[in-house]
């Protein structure tokens, strides 16, 4: 299994764990879990997608650079929703206050998770293709 192989299964897992977690979110400390996994599943996402764009031929650094760069050459349908993924990541990641996490969380729930699934399976489909 190539590098690549390795990052799509690890992100599909990650994904997979994140709409589980949305599924059974009830409390406080499930929701809290919600964003962890969420931070968890963008950072694969993002680092994966770098590795296909640099084996395509496409050089990107950080995850902005790397979305902009997918979405100019169709790795990627939407984005907008993978920046505002950034932006509430970064914001999870250095800000805390409940009202922050109860919209992030809604928006990975009502948005963010649908556009996971379907990059981990243009991913899944980009391996076999490959």
């Amino acid at each position: 299994m190539n590098e690549i192989e390795i990052s799509v299964n690890n992100f599909s897992r990650a994904a997979d764990k994140l709409i589980e977690g949305i599924k059974e979110a009830e409390s406080e400390l499930d929701r809290d879990g919600v964003l962890q996994r969420f931070e968890f599943s963008f950072e694969l996402f993002w680092k994966t997608l770098r590795l296909i764009l640099r084996f395509e031929g496409f050089d990107c650094q950080s995850p902005r650079s790397c979305i902009k760069e997918a979405y100019r050459h169709g790795y990627i349908t939407d984005g907008e929703i993978y920046l505002d993924m950034l932006e509430d990541r970064n914001l999870s990641s250095h800000i805390y206050d409940e009202q922050t996490s109860i919209d992030i969380f809604s928006r990975i729930k009502n948005r963010y998770s649908k556009s996971l699934t379907e990059s981990s399976d243009q991913f899944s489909k980009y391996i076999s293709d490959n």
